[in-house]
């Protein structure tokens, strides 16, 4: 049995849940998002909390309790705060622009890298080489941040690259000259 399951959900005052058959949706200051919840897996509200709990044979369902527990609390701090990844970029010339609903990236390459931003996605470029990917929804954020960072990932000899603020590129040695 999974202890993270057991926990119960704090539902905030501004956030609404509803629960209809195998559907989630939780709807608050942000916006609103939806989650299918698996056979076996039952989820109650009671008294402001949010209780997930497993029906039946508890050894097949176990692996999912703890996981939607944590989708389910992943919705609800998404419509309340919302999440964002940060992103730098490294190199000499190398920047990022939005322009509309594209990211433009020159990193190096002959052309200018396009790369449309998702609908419920915002991209935002406070300084030329900082790129700051925000939403509600914890997987999409991720998602587009990594697929952004796969156009140029950081090289571990010179450390040129798009990387997470905070990222450790372990950097090796070159060739070297022996005399």
């Amino acid at each position: 049995m999974s202890r993270i399951g057991k926990k119960p959900i704090d539902i905030p005052k501004s956030v609404k849940i509803n629960i209809e058959g195998n559907l989630v949706s939780v709807e608050g200051p942000k916006g609103k998002l939806e989650h299918k919840i698996p056979s076996r897996i039952k989820v109650t509200t009671k008294d402001d909390k949010v209780i997930v709990s497993v029906e039946g044979d508890v050894k097949s369902a176990g692996n999912l309790y703890g996981l939607t527990r944590t989708i389910i609390a992943n919705l609800i701090i998404g419509v309340t705060e919302g999440y964002s990844k940060h992103l730098e970029i490294k190199g000499v010339g190398f920047k990022a622009q939005v322009q509309g609903d594209m990211l433009q990236l020159t990193i190096g390459f002959s052309h200018v890298v396009k790369h449309k931003i998702p609908e419920g996605i915002t991209v935002a470029t406070p300084k030329p080489t900082q790129i700051v990917v925000s939403g509600i929804d914890k997987v999409k954020v991720g998602e587009v941040a990594s697929e952004i960072r796969v156009y140029y990932k950081p090289e571990p000899y010179t450390g040129k690259g798009i990387r997470y603020v905070g990222e450790y590129v372990r950097h090796k040695a070159g060739k070297k000259v022996t005399k």
